[in-house]
């Protein structure tokens, strides 16, 4: 019994396999042009499954492709007196508009269409049909007379990809958000259908036109959906404050959650939109009812105020701090205004002593070990602020023992790298920074091979090591916003060690440093540096990419950006400015779809 049931097993099985490589070999022969033998293959497989659509189409095909249109004529009315299925009546017609009998491929055309007065729902698969020949007017009429006959059949979004394929983009944008509106959970997908339309570009043709459709809609009929893809399109345009017009209104239409703002405030924010950044995170201390929101949006604030701020402000920011401490108090909740402010303490107002002593009463709140992490992670920063990078190291070692594996533990370990390049011991570094590049944070992988890289290439040019010496320090002074003086001493390697390869790293790194002073000018003469003179090396999309982002944002020199985007895409396919810099390479070339 046990043999017999085995052997009914093997047997079928072995059918399977036999049907599944003469499948895999008709399709080799009809992708090759073998279309005979394709043919052939494909009418004995149709004869152990007559039912199979695939083997149809493919005998259909395949007639057609060896143009002999009577044969797959007969088989098609064949089939069709044996089942009316309307998508052969559309093979039909196709297979007279192939012998250019455009009267019997229209005759049976809206045969085929007729058939969706009794059966609506063959509309699906007489579209498909319609669509897979190029036949997108007829697919469009398919999926509309359906949805005149049956009101809850909804097809706008098979639509509005058969008008995007058509170029009617007003038909279009309106399909997708009739979809939308029927459909919420779809706007995710929805949006990214429709972003391969639009550009940042404000004044973009069909920008103007989803904003026009989505306006009339809010006249016509009031949605917070139509809100919310205002806010969407005007943030795609980095227009901030306009988002900020519709967020705003869908937050007093639903008060619940002040959550979109706040990401809108943070996309402005890392967009250097400071202005509406700020305006965006002071509407949301006016208006929060809960403390956590209130507290994060009280330390965006500072941050942005600290990056624009000069000496002259400093005290008036430290004001700042103590008054939300008074208010606020000192305990786990304000953690994060804590160590910011032991940061600014030290890293701009130089009171290194007391920062210090305000973070070590902070670790003896009742914190996570998390907590104490990110608390002594700063104190580690502020030692080598100091160049106390023993005393550093044993913070950033206490963290390692406590969390292994964890995030944070692996950021430690990069400072422990870092500090031990700062002070010159490269050996033990690169030893670190090997075991980071397996790192899970993808940031800190790539912060680690970075580094790794620097000093692996640098490290036998010179056996005292001079050069990487130089920069390392100068890499401190920068990490100790001691900008000017890292600049000076990026010269003095510049000037010192030109035939080194340090030199191209020296450029980037003084580039970056120009950019923080707004020195824009200066800037581009250093990445046009490298990509003149170290065309074959790492850093070389760094820099095509830097400057083109100088040529667009404040140099007003378009075209040259586009050239530089162009070459990125051209020749540093791999780069991860791709993706980037083909978004904007097609937006100043002006494509009105993506």
């Amino acid at each position: 019994m046990r043999f017999s049931i085995l052997f009914i097993v093997c047997l079928f099985t072995s059918t399977i396999m036999f049907a599944q490589a003469d499948d895999i070999l008709a399709k080799d022969y009809y992708k090759n042009g073998e279309y005979e033998k394709a043919l052939h293959e494909y009418k004995n497989l149709y004869k152990k499954s007559p039912s199979n659509i695939t083997y149809i189409n493919q005998i259909v095909s395949a007639h057609q492709q060896l143009e002999q249109y009577k044969e797959a004529e007969a088989f098609l009315l064949k089939l069709l007196n044996r089942a009316k299925y309307p998508a052969f009546i559309v093979e039909l017609g196709y297979n007279y508009q192939l012998q250019n009998d455009l009267e019997n491929a229209t005759i049976n055309y809206n045969k085929a269409l007729a058939t969706i007065d009794d059966r609506p729902i063959n509309a699906m698969s007489l579209a498909r049909t319609f669509q897979s020949h190029s036949l997108l007017k007829e697919a469009i009429v398919s999926y509309e007379k359906a949805m005149l006959l049956k009101p809850d059949y909804n097809f706008n979004l098979q639509l509005a990809q058969l008008y995007g394929e058509q170029g009617n983009i007003e038909k279009m944008f309106i399909s997708y958000i009739d979809f939308a509106e029927k459909n919420p959970a779809s706007l995710s997908n929805i949006k990214r259908q429709i972003n391969g339309f639009i550009s940042e570009d404000g004044m973009n043709e069909n920008n103007m036109l989803f904003r026009k459709i989505l306006l009339k809609k809010n006249q016509q009929e009031p949605n917070l959906l139509w809100n919310t893809l205002l806010s969407w399109l005007f943030i795609q345009q980095k227009d901030f404050k306009k988002a900020f017009i519709q967020e705003k209104a869908i937050f007093n239409r639903q008060p619940e959650s002040l959550n979109s703002i706040e990401d809108l405030a943070d996309i402005a924010s890392s967009e250097n939109d400071t202005e509406t950044a700020k305006e965006i995170y002071t509407y949301i201390i006016e208006t929060a009812q809960d403390q956590d929101t209130l507290l994060n949006a009280q330390y965006r604030l500072l941050q942005l105020e600290i990056k624009e701020a000069v000496k002259e402000d400093y005290n008036s920011i430290k004001t700042k701090y103590l008054a939300l401490f008074e208010e606020f108090g000192n305990f786990s909740q304000t953690l994060n205004l804590q160590i910011s402010y032991a940061h600014f303490l030290a890293f701009y107002m130089n009171e290194t002593a007391k920062a210090t002593s305000f973070l070590e009463k902070t670790l003896k709140l009742p914190l996570t070990e998390l907590q104490k992490a990110a608390v002594k992670l700063e104190l580690g920063d502020i030692l080598v602020l100091q160049e106390k990078f023993n005393q550093a190291l044993i913070y950033y070692t206490q963290i390692q023992r406590n969390l292994k594996n964890s995030t944070i533990s692996q950021e430690a370990r990069y400072k422990v790298a870092k500090a031990s390049y700062y002070k010159g011991d490269f050996k033990w570094a690169e030893s670190q920074l090997k075991i980071l590049k397996a790192s899970t944070s993808q940031l800190t992988a790539n912060d680690a091979l970075e580094l790794k890289l620097l000093i692996t290439d640098n490290k036998y040019e010179d056996s005292l090591q001079t050069a990487l010496k130089l920069y390392a320090k100068a890499d401190l002074l920068a990490f100790q916003n001691r900008n000017n003086e890292a600049i000076n001493l990026l010269d003095k390697v510049l000037n010192e060690h030109k035939t080194e390869p340090i030199i191209a790293q020296a450029l980037y790194k003084q580039g970056q440093l120009f950019e923080g002073k707004q020195q824009f000018e200066k800037a581009a003469t250093n990445y046009k540096s490298i990509i003149a003179n170290y065309r074959d090396g790492i850093l070389i999309d760094d820099a095509l990419y830097k400057l083109a982002e100088l040529y667009t944002k404040y140099l007003e020199q378009p075209e040259e950006a586009k050239a530089l985007y162009e070459q990125i895409l051209f020749n540093h396919a791999d780069s991860i400015y791709f993706v980037e810099a083909r978004k904007r390479f097609r937006a100043l070339r002006g494509d009105a779809i993506n």
